[in-house]
């Protein structure tokens, strides 16, 4: 997966369970994220969006992800 396809995937990526399930991760408030960095997040590849998620959201950089999600269309193999 190129660099660009990661950054579409994690635009379009939304949360599997919770009380944000069905939410774009850039739309889930980064108190969850802090939640997940202090408790631990998930292992494989949900845990490793939300990390992700987490640096976006802690360095302000939420509009580079929607820009990304206005401008990509989502990928096929997201549900």
């Amino acid at each position: 997966m190129t660099p660009q396809d990661h950054l579409i995937e994690l635009a379009h990526y939304k949360m599997p369970f919770g009380k944000y399930k069905g939410y774009y991760l850039v739309d889930v408030p980064e108190y969850y994220f802090v939640w997940f960095k202090q408790k631990g997040f998930p292992e494989g590849k949900l845990g490793r969006l939300l990390q992700e998620m987490y640096e976006i959201k802690l360095n302000g950089l939420e509009p580079m992800i929607k820009k990304v999600q206005r401008t990509y269309p989502r990928p096929s193999n997201l549900r």
